[in-house]
């Protein structure tokens, strides 16, 4: 953890946890590290359903290109946080009055998804509309395989199947879809890819876009590869190559002088700039295992129970105990710490490790930049929201 983060954790009371503590200058470090090692045709966008705090965004923009948002309530969100920051508008069920309300109020890239999705756009279009047809496509290798999260090559709501890309492409010849202006594919199939696997994944959108517009006679000029990019909360060290992918996508782009590409990683951007800090409320022992259960839970940190992982956490002992009974405290050498949610669900970490873990120590789960506040069902028991901190 940061030196700013455990200063500003020191300074705080039991009353002011549990809380969030975000360093954005650390922040700022990693995705200008990031777009260092991509090369010049390769622009950067970050996903903002990752963590869309307007403190993390506008700390990101003068590393990133723009921002991809999923809803008209993230465009009007993001576009207020960071005003003069391109948008590209995607995310499959975009509803009449967002489309309305993006066209009014003007995006830089449309992702679209579907046949119907093309239409309304033609349809209410008043000037020049820039376009991306989203593909769904197969992967002719093993770099899917095991991925617990994936849009593509399957059947998903998400984008358009190959032979329906070709259907658009008439579309968009016909009358009344002059303004539609097309300028590429998007293709984001998978999360979780490793570098080797997000540039096995790259290639293949790449060589399927060209061929594609070589034979439709098309200005295929930007393909944008998505993002999903690994973060291993299993290992906090084991980071994403970035520097290997940056070196791999200007070999892709060296084959073709003519083309930009597009990336838009959200959880690789963010995670690890994040820390959920709480205490532990009470110990206990339940056939034969401890259990610490802490201030806060799945409400604030819902991800390790979406992805069933344990987030990974420090322990800060605090040698003060104000009662005159015996201190509760973990004893198998392991303790699973749950929160304080009437669910068996509400899980953290599950039996993990740990030397030592008493009631009123405090617990620092790290790698809490991302899908962490903002994807948690806040108002489930009530309980107070926690505190924002944003350092640096």
């Amino acid at each position: 953890m940061s030196d700013l983060a455990l200063q500003r954790l020191a300074d705080l009371t039991e009353s002011h946890l549990p809380c969030y503590l975000y360093d954005l200058g650390a922040l700022r470090e990693h995705a200008a590290a990031v777009r260092a090692a991509l090369p010049d045709r390769v622009e950067l966008y970050y996903a903002a359903k990752a963590n869309p705090e307007p403190q993390l965004l506008a700390a990101l923009r003068d590393a990133v290109d723009g921002y991809e948002v999923s809803s008209g309530g993230e465009l009007a969100h993001v576009r207020q946080a960071v005003p003069d920051g391109p948008l590209a508008f995607g995310g499959p069920g975009k509803t009449p009055a967002e489309i309305a309300e993006a066209l009014r109020t003007g995006v830089h890239r449309w992702h679209v998804e579907s046949e119907h999705e093309l239409r309304q756009l033609a349809a209410r279009a008043t000037g020049p509309v820039d376009i991306l047809l989203r593909a769904n496509l197969a992967v002719h290798s093993d770099a899917l395989d095991g991925v617990a999260l994936a849009m593509g090559g399957r059947p998903t709501s998400f984008g358009l199947d190959p032979d329906r890309i070709a259907d658009c492409l008439r579309l968009l010849a016909e009358p009344g879809f002059e303004l539609l202006r097309l300028r590429g594919i998007h293709a984001h199939l998978a999360s979780g890819l490793d570098a080797e696997d997000q540039l096995t994944v790259a290639e293949q959108i790449v060589d399927w876009s060209v061929d594609l517009a070589a034979r439709h006679g098309l200005p295929v000029t930007e393909v944008n590869v998505g993002g999903g990019m690994a973060v291993d909360y299993a290992d906090p060290a084991a980071r994403f190559d970035w520097t290997a992918f940056g070196t791999g996508l200007a070999e892709l782009l060296a084959r073709h002088p003519g083309l930009t590409l597009r990336i838009e990683p959200g959880r690789a951007l963010t995670a690890y700039c994040g820390w959920y800090a709480t205490e532990v409320l009470d110990v206990k022992q339940s056939h034969g295992e401890d259990f610490a259960v802490v201030r806060g839970g799945t409400h604030h940190l819902r991800t390790p129970a979406t992805r069933g992982h344990s987030q990974p956490f420090t322990v800060l002992p605090v040698a003060d105990w104000p009662h005159p009974w015996p201190r509760p405290a973990v004893g198998t050498g392991r303790a699973t710490l749950s929160g304080q949610l009437c669910t068996p669900k509400d899980v953290l970490a599950h039996q993990a490790p740990v030397e030592r873990l008493r009631a009123g120590d405090r617990v620092l789960f790290a790698m809490a930049g991302a899908y962490a506040w903002n994807i948690s069902h806040h108002e489930f028991l009530m309980h107070p929201r926690p505190d924002f901190h944003f350092l640096g």
